[in-house]
């Protein structure tokens, strides 16, 4: 980082040290680990739930750091010797830093958020922006407080582009973390029904998500699939620049889909920029007269890569050197793996209503009998139960050859036990291991196995004995 130390007066006010170092010196790496911590970093000391980085205020200066921030009256001193700068608050300061480097570096930032489909339509935009040069991302799960700014800290002059991930617990998170982005393009995903059970309703949902272009600029636009009426309201009261929309010409067919709301009246009043038409049987998008090969299966990914286009056009990107993307995505997520003679798609990294509607519908097109191993999914609040009897009345209808059921005794499982009751077979296990044994009995060579539930539930401590099993 190039920015001098004198910067962070204008944030902070004049530091505090024995004596005055030459400020104009650029700042240092920027550290939250003290575990990690080299001679001339710029601490920064995080508190959480269980933790609190003042704690190593001493070690850092013996380390060699720079300097360092401390919150205002935090109970722990500070060598005289060690230049520092008090705040209100050390995650804020963090914050602001990464925005410091945002505005140093001067890209494109694209931020991410959605219900579902984050992780991959980042990767999808990632892959869809290489021609620009080096394309920097969020990594794993850095996608909120403290991972958004660490991605940003790690932004240089070396890249073309950044793609930044965006999470959300509660209200206010997704607003926070735009804030300190300051993206120009923002993408939504969809409107699911994940954390239902912290917000009450897809209404409050989709607010939280629109949140995202609290730090949009007036000549920033905002990517989102066409369709989603809840999303479209409360996009309307949130930002009044630029929309993009995509769809699929499927969608425009579509009323009252199984999974989310992607019903599209041929009427309907707001403008399609990007429309995609499958074909499935070449395993190809087509977009205006061109044809893309889909690097992820399924028409939900179809979608996500759409995003990924309009991203990459309206960047200047030519989507003829787009027809082929190599993306490569994280364990548990759109991954399909060949155990044997069975085909595994393995979704155990999370899980939601949606979601597993889409993987569902995915599983069905590969040919095959098929079964699922489901894990409950959480936060749902009051709604729980009726979106997990919903799920087993879609593996019903879908014609699944087998189910298991990964989840403790209560009222989720007992609904989803009612509606799949009537599949050729059918079980309900308490861990992922327990799985192993009926999956052992029932699967055979040609197969194909659905694995998804929400990240609590670990679903991918299966995967070993289903490979034991298939040596």
């Amino acid at each position: 980082m190039a920015i001098s130390l004198r910067t962070l007066n204008e944030l902070w006010g004049q530091p505090k040290c024995a004596y005055m170092p030459n400020l104009d010196f650029p700042i240092g790496h920027i550290c939250t680990d003290s575990r990690k911590l080299m001679p001339g970093d710029f601490f920064v000391p995080l508190i959480g739930e269980k933790f609190n980085g003042h704690l190593f205020i001493q070690h850092a200066f013996e380390l060699g750091a720079q300097a360092t921030v401390v919150v205002r009256d935090c109970g722990f001193s500070v060598p005289n010797e060690f230049l520092h700068w008090i705040v209100d608050d050390t995650l804020t300061a963090y914050q602001q830093l990464g925005l410091l480097n945002r505005f140093h570096i001067n890209i494109p930032v694209v931020a991410v958020t959605g219900s579902t489909g984050k992780t991959t339509t980042r990767e999808l935009i990632r892959s869809a922006l290489a021609p620009l040069g080096n394309v920097l991302c969020s990594a794993e799960n850095n996608n909120n407080d403290v991972g958004v700014p660490l991605t940003l800290l790690q932004g240089s002059s070396d890249h073309a582009a950044m793609v930044v991930e965006m999470g959300m617990r509660s209200t206010g998170e997704i607003q926070r973390l735009s804030f300190f982005s300051q993206p120009n393009i923002a993408v939504i995903t969809n409107i699911g029904s994940a954390h239902l059970g912290r917000l009450g309703s897809r209404s409050a949902i989709a607010k939280a998500k629109c949140e995202i272009t609290s730090g949009l600029p007036s000549t920033g636009v905002v990517v989102i699939p066409a369709g989603d009426l809840l999303l479209e309201e409360a996009l309307r009261r949130s930002w009044n620049g630029r929309v993009i929309r995509v769809a699929l010409q499927e969608d425009f067919a579509a009323k009252d889909s199984d999974n989310f709301n992607v019903a599209i009246d041929r009427d309907y009043s707001f403008g399609v920029e990007l429309i995609g038409r499958l074909d499935l049987s070449n395993e190809l998008l087509v977009v205006d007269g061109q044809s893309f090969n889909l690097p992820l299966a399924g028409k939900h990914n179809a979608r996500n890569l759409l995003l990924a286009l309009a991203v990459a056009k309206e960047l200047g990107v030519s989507l003829d050197k787009l027809k082929e993307l190599n993306v490569m995505m994280p364990a548990g997520r759109s991954s399909q793996l060949q155990l044997g003679g069975i085909t595994v798609l393995d979704e155990t990294y999370n899980s939601s209503p949606e979601a597993v509607y889409a993987a569902l519908e995915l599983l069905i097109t590969i040919p095959g009998r098929h079964f699922a191993v489901l894990g409950k999914m959480l936060e749902l609040g009051e709604h729980s139960v009726d979106l997990h009897r919903d799920i087993a009345r879609k593996v019903v209808k879908l014609g699944l050859d087998g189910l298991v059921i990964v989840a403790a005794n209560g009222p989720e499982a007992a609904a989803m036990a009612t509606e799949a009751a009537s599949l050729p077979n059918f079980v309900i296990v308490s861990t992922p291991e327990e799985a192993a044994k009926p999956l052992d009995n029932w699967l055979k060579s040609g197969d194909v196995l659905l694995l998804k539930a929400s990240r609590n539930i670990r679903l991918e401590r299966l995967l070993p004995f289903l490979a034991e099993a298939q040596e």
